[in-house]
């Protein structure tokens, strides 16, 4: 798999990022403007460096170009995301295993905000306002507004939280026995040296199995806060690979068995209350986890 990068600071005015990288790749044409549409092209200008995709846009002398060329990255299809609402300033989408929440510097094609900005008509800005996991699935908000990109980002950092009654609500399955827990079960365990809270509450458990599907409410939002909680009280979650059970051999097919299934909040931009939920279908199953774990 054929993997490139290169920075080139342009000599002539009016040339074309095309012409610049045809001159300093064996790269194809078509190739080259594949990997461009894919988000492996960002232009420095006054000092401020964005990704490019406009292939007649005129270059000046002096700007940058850098082209991040990874075929194994450009090949990936991105899995479909699916639309839940569409309100305008922001949409909400549940977003499938293995996409991006934003691109990198390789590319952003299998990004939620890729998929977004392609998807929804009439086409709009895309601003990223929280994140999840690669590997996590659920709902996630994309702000398609400077505006709603402020509002909603101040909102799920923290700030007035209060005031606009943000809730978030995920489905974890783990290995072991949560009934033997006291119900529902306050961590605080600190992640990261910053206080970190997460409730845990039983929904089932399969004993022959020993696995339990759980509702967690977090009321902070550390990196991998859930599956670090998780593990902390010896129920690593299924699928987990980072900070779940060393131990555990999953089948490629088996992926991370936590989702992010309702979010409920007052919007800051209409000041309604707003409560998106996760179809049934889209939720952890113990049934499916099971025969996955068999295989």
């Amino acid at each position: 798999m054929k993997k490139l990068e290169l920075h080139i600071t342009i000599a002539t005015d009016n040339c074309t990022a095309i012409t610049e990288l045809t001159q300093q790749c064996d790269l194809s044409t078509t190739v080259i403007k594949q990997a461009i549409n894919k988000g492996a092209l960002w232009l420095t200008r006054n000092k401020k460096t964005q990704r490019l995709r406009r292939l007649k846009k005129t270059l000046k002398i002096g700007e940058q170009i850098h082209f991040y060329y990874d075929e194994k990255i450009l090949s990936q299809i991105p899995i479909p995301a699916k639309l839940i609402a569409d309100k305008g300033d922001y949409s909400i989408w549940y977003k499938p295993y293995g996409m991006l929440s934003q691109g990198t510097k390789w590319s952003d094609h299998c990004s939620i905000s890729r998929w977004a900005q392609k998807q929804l008509l009439p086409e709009r800005p895309v601003f990223i306002v929280h994140r999840l996991d690669k590997a996590a699935t659920g709902l996630i908000i994309v702000a398609h507004t400077k505006t709603a990109v402020r509002a909603l980002t101040a909102m799920f950092e923290g700030r007035n939280i209060n005031q606009f009654e943000l809730e978030k609500h995920y489905q974890i399955i783990v290995h072991g026995n949560h009934s033997n827990h006291c119900q529902p079960e306050i961590i605080t365990v600190d992640i990261d040296n910053k206080k970190s809270k997460s409730t845990f509450s039983l929904l089932s458990y399969d004993e022959t199995n020993d696995l339990s599907l759980i509702a967690v409410k977090i009321e902070s939002g550390r990196k991998h806060q859930i599956r670090r909680h998780a593990a902390s009280i010896n129920l690593p979650v299924v699928g987990d690979r980072l900070h779940g059970n060393k131990n555990k051999c999953y089948s490629e097919e088996l992926n991370l068995q936590l989702t992010a299934v309702k979010l409920s909040f007052i919007c800051p931009l209409t000041k309604e209350k707003q409560v998106f939920e996760l179809e049934e279908n889209l939720k952890p199953k113990l049934k499916k986890v099971i025969a996955q774990l068999k295989q």
